[in-house]
């Protein structure tokens, strides 16, 4: 299937070519006729399905065929957890709008707030914006809702684990109530339902299966090392294999730090990227780890959610994740458009309950690998498939 025969517009599909694609993922095509006919969407998919076209285009191709913004107001919106994913989302609606005269704009906190300011004063046609930013300039009235005809929450999942729930219930509060309302998130938990109650309105629900925690592209194995040897262990991997780059995954912004530390001493150079450093320095890193200036950027789960780079073939989990879900969030930042890409986990016996529980999201064992020379102390036991955490076999008993 073509872009076009999803209903797309010459100006659309002629950016999209452009960019080197010419067919549109799973939920691309599931997603965009459902946009396009006015219908409230919740969708569930994963980071590197190419959720972020599956919105922007129909929202580019809709609001092409309208008036343009007026003074301080906005006529789609896009609710972002992190202001690097808000970033890479308005680049993304650039690249497909380079033939259309239509604006966009980026609104985040940490950076100098006069020429959002002034940007909203213009008027723009597409904002994505963080929850809080948002509301700080709509309470100073540098923007206005009435004109607003679509919301997209995307990565609604995450926007409410980072404790946004009452900033989003506020902005839906002061929107129109008769606008075009999508979700998207890469779970549909309880809680992502429960905000869909009040977001959307009657909505057709996809959900794509085969996300990426189970793409065959994506080659997952586990080295099982003592945690006092997991630094050695990194800095061992890269000497040896010699890697061009990869985005290592850590707990901590201490631990980000510490861990650059320790390799630069190893004389291994490194980058933290973690929310403790200035908004400027993390854009900066972005940057040259994009343009391949930078090997290894060590990030926090939270300070990389947003970091959408195409051709990062290598993954680390320095720390496993919890809950399960981030695992999946996090090997999606390799393989992406169906490239090869290998996500590497280091896994100690005090993780072997993180890992039971990741391996039983996933539905198979992880492959398990051992180096010479780093054999754990402390042996990680057999992975149980069907583990159940103690306070849910708890709740079960009652």
């Amino acid at each position: 299937m073509s872009f076009s025969k999803l209903g797309l517009s010459q100006p659309i599909t002629t950016a999209i070519s452009e960019l080197g694609y010419d067919k549109p993922t799973t939920i691309q095509q599931k997603a965009i006729p459902v946009i396009l006919k006015g219908e409230d969407l919740i969708a569930a998919a994963q980071t590197g399905t190419g959720k972020t076209a599956s919105f922007v285009l129909p929202i580019l191709e809709k609001l092409s065929q309208g008036e343009t913004q007026r003074k301080k107001r906005i006529r789609a919106l896009i609710l972002t957890p992190t202001r690097e994913l808000a970033v890479q989302v308005e680049q993304k609606i650039q690249d497909y709008s380079k033939h259309l005269g239509l604006t966009s704009l980026a609104m985040y906190g940490g950076v100098d707030e006069q020429s959002q300011k002034q940007a909203l004063i213009e008027g723009v046609d597409i904002l994505v914006a963080t929850p809080g930013r948002l509301l700080d300039m709509y309470g100073r009235r540098a923007v206005y809702f009435e004109e607003v005809e679509m919301l997209v929450l995307d990565e609604a999942d995450r926007m409410l684990d980072m404790g946004f729930i009452e900033d989003i219930n506020k902005i839906l509060d002061r929107l129109p109530t008769d606008i075009q309302n999508l979700l998207f998130s890469a779970t549909l938990s309880n809680k992502v339902r429960d905000l869909a109650k009040t977001a959307v309105h009657d909505p057709y629900e996809i959900s794509i299966a085969a996300n990426q925690a189970s793409k065959k592209n994506i080659e997952q194995w586990l080295i099982t090392v003592d945690k006092d040897k997991k630094s050695a262990l990194l800095s061992h991997l890269i000497k040896e294999n010699d890697w061009d780059q990869a985005l290592i995954f850590i707990e901590t912004k201490h631990g980000a730090a510490k861990l650059a530390s320790q390799l630069e001493k190893r004389g291994i150079m490194a980058e933290a990227f973690h929310s403790g450093r200035s908004q400027a320095i993390r854009s900066k890193l972005l940057e040259d780890f994009k343009a391949g200036k930078i090997q290894y950027m060590i990030a926090t789960g939270v300070g990389a959610r947003g970091i959408d780079i195409e051709g990062l073939s290598r993954v680390i989990n320095y720390d496993l994740p919890f809950p399960a879900d981030e695992y999946v969030h996090r090997i999606g930042r390799t393989g992406r458009a169906d490239a090869e890409g290998e996500a590497i986990s280091f896994v100690s016996k005090d993780n072997f309950k993180n890992l039971c529980m990741i391996e039983s999201r996933l539905g198979h064992l992880i492959e398990r690998r051992e180096i010479e020379g780093f054999e754990p102390r402390k042996p990680v036991p057999i992975s149980i498939l069907n583990y159940v955490p103690k306070h849910k076999r708890q709740q079960e008993e009652q």
